[in-house]
């Protein structure tokens, strides 16, 4: 798939719900969200399906994300599903990694390739109000676990706000080191504003080398994360869905007012 810019897209997020275990202070409110209806999310099969469409065109990259993937009834069922499908060569995820001590060996098994997770500070205190609801020892279980399974190379997201100090940063650096960890710092966004920059460490931000689309759980196709716009793969068809997304990839990212980082997959 070529975009109007003549990116090669081969990439897609996938937000398989947008629930969530913890309440992170710069993604979700602390009283929570108002959650999509069951009947309006995609079932594991609907999933299945788009990505079988999908890596017709030319897909080869799966990221699933949230919310957090892993609350997801069914999620290694899913990756199981995703692996059968001809032409796609990598499986990824996004997750805070509270309950990947339980799942990682049999995501593996089911074939996700590695995982991304997210990881602020390593002060226990801080990462509770970070996370309103968190245990880091949760995260680090997860860490280790993830690590045993061959979930790897295994990238550690930091995201740095206004409020981020160089002595947590330092640590957190520290302890990838120590761990064999990669490690990514994405600057706060904003989506309704359109703030956002490059990751360091990555090439999340770099609209010039974006090869992605997004679908969400309700089934829309997003062309850009800083897009308002979506196509929905039950009221256009799978295909016509993807077509329409690509042909609104906007030249770089601009604002999105019509969604949240919990229901978008970040």
């Amino acid at each position: 798939m070529l975009d109007a810019y003549n990116r090669k897209i081969t990439y897609l997020r996938v937000s398989v719900t947008d629930r969530c275990n913890l309440r992170c202070r710069y993604c979700m409110p602390e009283e929570g969200i108002q959650l999509l209806k069951h009947d309006d999310v995609l079932s594991l099969e609907e999933i299945a399906e788009v990505i079988r469409e999908g890596a017709k065109m030319g897909l080869k990259k799966i990221r699933l994300t949230g919310g957090e993937p892993l609350v997801r009834k069914g999620i290694v069922q899913l990756v199981d599903m995703i692996k059968q499908v001809e032409g796609i060569e990598e499986i990824a995820m996004t997750t805070n990694g509270v309950l990947l001590s339980k799942y990682a060996k049999d995501l593996k098994k089911a074939g996700l390739n590695r995982v991304n997770i997210s990881l602020d500070t390593l002060d226990a205190e801080e990462f509770r109000s970070i996370t309103r609801l968190g245990n880091i020892n949760d995260v680090k279980k997860g860490i280790k676990a993830a690590q045993e399974a061959g979930l790897t190379p295994i990238k550690i997201n930091v995201v740095k706000t206004k409020f981020s100090n160089k002595q947590n940063i330092d640590a957190i650096k520290q302890f990838c080191l120590d761990e064999g960890l990669n490690i990514r710092f994405i600057h706060q966004m904003d989506l309704e504003t359109g703030d956002f920059s490059v990751v360091e460490g990555g090439e999340g931000g770099n609209c010039q080398l974006c090869n992605r689309l997004r679908l969400m759980a309700n089934g829309d196709i997003k062309p850009c994360l800083f897009s308002n716009s979506g196509f929905n793969v039950k009221k256009h068809g799978i295909t016509e869905a993807f077509q329409l997304a690509l042909g609104a990839k906007p030249l770089e990212g601009t604002i999105n007012q019509n969604h949240k980082f919990y229901n978008i997959g970040g």
